[in-house]
C-alpha cells in the first residue's frame, strides 16, 4: 500500500531538516535515534540494523576533485571516511566484501556477520578514477518497473551508494511536469492526460518516439507518481547524490501550430509503426517561453538539479529545416537560461549526438554517457568522434530487460583503464545501463568496481574472490563454477559487435528457423553452452552451509535457468529436422521434450519474487483507483513484456517480444501457449499431408495480454530441488 499524501509529505520534511543538518561527524552509542544521525548511518540502520551501532561516518574532503574514502578500525569499532554519505556507504560497501566477507546486491545479499564486525587488518583507502558514476538507461522506468513503490526505491538507492554511483537518472514525474507545463499554455486537462502513455511506455515518450499507448493516465495516477518522485530526489540529494532530470528541447501535444499562430513544428514521421510527437523549433519564441514554463514547473515540483539529459532527434527524428546547431543552441540557451552552469547529458547511441550538437554547444557543460563502449569494435577514439566532450565508458548488457547472464568483461577490464588513462582522454566517468536493471549481480558489482580500481581489473582475481563474499566463504566448488562462468558468459567480447547475451529461444514467437526472441538480438550464443552447462553441477555441489543467502539461490536459479534456456538452442533444431523429414514419432518425442523443459523453466523462475509476471501484475494494479484503471495499468505493464504495442509495432515495428524474459507466468503462460498452438499446427500437418494452418499471432498475443488468467504474487518452490531436476534432466 502507497503511503499517503500526508504522511509523504510529513516524510519528506524529515528529509528536508535531516539534510540542512549536514552530515554527521561521527557519533557514539548513546547519541540519540537513528533519525537525529547522518544519512548513511540511516541507511546501515536500515540494511544491517544489528550492526548500525558498530560504525562511525565522518566526512573527507575529495582529492583533487575526486571522491575518496577511508576504512579503519578496529573490532567493532569501524570508521568510515568519505567525500559524501554516498561514498561512505561505498566505502562501507568495499569493507563489507573484502574484510567482513558480506555482499548487497540489486539481486539477492549475504549478510552472515559476527556479533561484532571484523576489524581492519589495514585502512583501506580509495580514490575514484572518474567523476562520474552514471546510472540507468533512458528505458528503465519502463522495462525495470514504472510501478515499483517507496520500499523499492529506498532499498535501490542504498544499493546504489553501496556501488559507487552518484549521478541517477530519475524520469518519474515528468508526466506530470509536461501536463502542468502545457495546462499553462493552453492544452485541457483531459486531452493532456490522453495524450500521456501508460507509466511503463513513457520513456519512449519522453526520448520523442511515441505517445498516448497505454493511456489515458489519471489525475491521480499523476499525483501518486510525482509525490514518489520527490521523495527520490529528496533521498538522493540527502545522500550526496545527483537526480539527473529530463530537460526540455522541443516535444510538444498534437495541435501547437493551431493553437499557437507562428509557431514552426516539425512533424518527426514515426518510430517502429507509432506516430512520433510533433517537434518545437527550439529557435523560437514560443519554444522559449515553453522551456521557461518547463523549468519553473519542474523546479517547483522536484527542485533544481546541476543534469539534465536530453536527446534531440533520437532513433530517426528529423530536424526538417531547422538546422541541427542552432537548434542545439537554442536548447543549451533555454537549459542555462533556467539553470546557469547545468551540465547537459545526452546518450551516445547510433548517431547520437549528431556532430552539429557537438560543434554548437560548450563541450565543456556536456557529458555523453556512451552506449557503445562495449558493443562495436571500430569505437576506438571517442575523443575524435565527440570532439574532447566529456564522456563515460558505458555499457548496455542487456536490452529490454532480458534475463541473460554475462557481459563483456574483458572489454571492461581493457578499454576502459586504457582509454581513460591515455593522452588526451576525455573519458571521465562511467554510465551502468542496462535497458532493464535488477539483474546480472556479478556485472553489476564488477562494472561498478571500475572507478575504484588502481590500474586495469584482473579478471580471474576478481572472479576467484567474487564467491567469497557473495556467499560469506571460500567454497571450491563455488570457485569452480564461477570460473566456467568467467571463461563464458562473462568472457564474451565486443569482437563480435553485441554488448548482450543471447536470448532463449522459449520465449520466441513460433518458428522451426527460430534463431532469437527479439528481433534485435544474437542469433547465436556468444559461448560455449556445453561448457556453461557445467557450472550447474558445481554450483549445486557448495556447501550446504551456503544455500540460504538470498545471493546463492539468485545465482543458483540464475544459472538454473540459463542452462534451460541454452538448450532451446540445441532442442529446436533437431524438432525442425524430425519435422522436415516427416518423423511424427520423432517430433513427438521431442516436442514433449521441450514442453518439459518449459515446465522445469516455469518451476525454477516461479522460486524467485523478481521473476514474477504476477508480481508485476500486482505492482501495477495497485497504482489504480478503479477496477478500469487498474485494468489499464495491468495492460500497459503487460502488453510492454509481449506485444510491445498495437500491432503496427508489434508486427511491423518488430517490438513484439523485444522485452522477453524468462519469468513465470510467462513461461508458463503466453509462452507455453504459443508453442503449443504452434506444435499443434505442425503435428496435424504431419498427419494430414496439408500444410500448417497460419497462427494470427498478435491476436492470439494480444487476447492472452487482456485476459490471461491470475499469476501468484509470491515465490513457491525451493530453487536447490529444481536445480537438482534439471541438472538430471540435462545430463549434467
Amino acid at each position: 500500500m502507497r503511503l499517503s499524501r500526508r504522511t509523504l509529505l510529513s516524510s519528506l520534511a524529515g528529509s528536508a531538516l535531516a539534510l540542512g543538518a549536514g552530515t554527521e561527524a561521527g557519533y557514539a552509542a548513546d547519541a540519540g535515534s537513528v533519525a537525529a544521525r547522518g544519512p548513511a548511518a540511516r541507511a546501515l540502520a536500515r540494511l544491517l540494523p544489528r550492526h548500525r551501532e558498530q560504525v562511525t561516518f565522518r566526512t573527507a574532503a575529495r582529492a583533487a576533485g575526486r571522491d575518496r574514502f577511508r576504512v579503519s578500525g578496529g573490532a567493532g569499532r569501524i570508521l568510515v571516511e568519505g567525500s559524501t554519505p554516498a561514498v561512505q556507504l561505498t566505502a562501507f560497501h568495499w569493507y563489507l566484501r573484502h574484510v567482513a566477507h558480506a555482499h548487497i546486491s540489486w539481486a539477492g545479499e549475504q549478510t552472515r556477520l559476527p556479533d561484532r564486525l571484523p576489524a581492519v587488518p589495514e585502512p583501506i583507502e580509495r580514490t575514484a578514477g572518474v567523476t562520474h558514476r552514471f546510472v540507468f538507461n533512458d528505458t528503465n522506468d519502463g522495462y525495470t518497473g514504472a510501478y515499483r513503490d517507496w520500499a523499492y526505491w529506498e532499498r535501490e538507492l542504498d544499493v546504489l551508494a553501496l556501488h559507487g554511483y552518484n549521478e541517477v537518472l530519475v524520469y518519474l514525474g515528468a508526466d506530470s511536469v509536461y501536463h502542468r507545463t502545457f495546462l499553462q499554455h493552453g492544452y485541457a486537462d483531459e486531452e493532456l492526460r490522453a495524450w500521456l502513455p501508460g507509466p511503463s511506455h513513457q520513456p519512449w515518450w519522453l526520448l520523442q518516439n511515441m505517445a498516448g499507448f497505454g493511456g489515458p493516465v489519471s489525475g491521480q495516477l499523476l499525483v501518486d507518481r510525482a509525490e514518489l518522485a520527490r521523495r527520490i530526489v529528496a533521498r538522493l540529494r540527502e545522500l550526496g547524490m545527483t537526480p539527473v532530470l529530463p530537460g526540455y528541447f522541443g516535444t510538444v501535444p498534437p495541435g501547437f501550430a493551431a493553437g499557437n499562430p507562428g509557431a514552426h513544428v516539425v512533424p518527426q514521421g514515426d518510430w517502429a509503426g507509432f506516430p512520433r510527437p510533433d517537434w518545437l523549433d527550439p529557435r523560437t519564441d514560443h519554444f522559449a517561453r515553453i522551456a521557461e514554463t518547463f523549468y519553473r514547473v519542474q523546479a517547483d515540483l522536484l527542485g533544481a538539479t546541476s543534469m539534465y539529459k536530453m536527446d534531440l532527434l533520437h532513433e530517426g527524428g528529423t530536424p526538417g529545416d531547422v538546422p541541427v546547431g542552432a537548434a542545439a543552441r537554442a536548447v543549451e540557451t533555454a537549459l542555462r537560461t533556467a539553470h546557469p552552469g547545468a551540465i547537459w547529458n545526452i546518450l551516445g547511441w547510433q548517431s547520437n549526438p549528431h556532430r552539429e550538437i557537438i560543434e554548437a554547444v560548450d563541450k565543456t557543460k556536456l557529458f555523453i554517457v556512451d552506449g557503445l563502449s562495449d558493443r562495436f569494435p571500430s569505437v576506438t577514439d571517442r575523443e575524435e568522434s565527440w570532439q574532447g566532450a566529456p564522456y563515460a565508458f558505458g555499457s548496455i548488457w542487456n536490452f529490454g530487460g532480458h534475463t541473460a547472464m554475462g557481459a563483456n568483461t574483458p572489454d571492461w577490464a581493457c578499454l576502459y583503464e586504457s582509454w581513460r588513462t591515455k593522452p588526451g582522454s576525455a573519458l571521465d566517468g562511467i554510465a551502468l545501463m542496462p535497458e532493464g536493471a535488477d539483474n546480472n549481480p556479478a556485472a553489476f558489482a564488477l562494472f561498478s568496481d571500475l572507478p575504484w580500481t588502481d590500474g586495469p581489473v584482473d579478471l580471474e582475481c576478481w572472479f576467484q574472490e567474487w564467491p567469497r563474499y557473495r556467499y560469506g566463504s571460500a567454497d571450491r566448488h563455488a570457485a569452480d563454477a564461477w570460473d566456467i562462468l568467467r571463461r563464458t558468459a562473462y568472457g564474451t567480447t565486443r569482437a563480435d559487435s553485441w554488448s548482450e547475451g543471447a536470448d532463449g529461444l522459449f520465449g520466441a514467437r513460433p518458428d522451426l528457423k527460430a534463431t532469437s526472441a527479439g528481433s534485435w538480438s544474437p542469433h547465436q550464443l556468444r559461448y560455449d553452452g556445453g561448457e556453461f552447462a557445467k557450472a550447474l553441477p558445481s554450483l549445486l555441489a557448495a556447501a550446504p552451509a551456503l544455500r540460504s543467502s538470498s545471493a546463492y539461490r539468485y545465482d543458483l536459479l540464475d544459472v538454473t535457468r540459463q542452462s534451460l534456456s541454452n538448450h532451446s538452442r540445441v532442442l529446436l533444431p533437431r524438432i525442425g529436422a524430425a519435422y522436415e523429414s516427416g518423423d511424427k514419432a520423432l517430433f513427438s518425442q521431442l516436442t514433449e521434450e521441450w514442453f518439459r523443459c518449459l515446465a522445469l523453466l516455469e518451476r525454477a523462475v516461479a522460486t524467485d519474487r523478481g521473476h514474477l509476471l504476477g508480481r508485476w501484475i500486482a505492482d501495477a494494479r495497485s497504482w489504480g483507483a478503479t477496477e478500469a484503471e487498474k485494468d489499464r495499468l495491468a495492460y500497459d505493464a503487460v502488453s510492454l513484456l509481449t506485444v510491445w504495442g498495437a500491432r503496427a509495432g508489434a508486427d511491423g515495428g518488430g517490438l513484439r517480444d523485444y522485452a522477453n524474459r524468462e519469468w513465470s507466468g510467462l513461461v508458463g503462460g503466453l509462452y507455453t501457449l504459443r508453442w503449443r498452438t504452434y506444435f499443434d499446427t505442425l503435428s496435424t500437418s504431419l498427419t494430414s499431408g496439408r500444410p500448417p494452418v497460419p497462427v494470427d499471432w498478435y491476436a492470439l498475443e494480444d487476447q492472452w495480454v487482456r485476459t490471461h488468467p491470475a499469476y501468484g504474487a509470491e515465490p513457491r518452490g525451493d530453487i536447490v530441488g529444481v536445480a537438482g531436476d534439471v541438472r538430471v534432466a540435462l545430463g549434467l
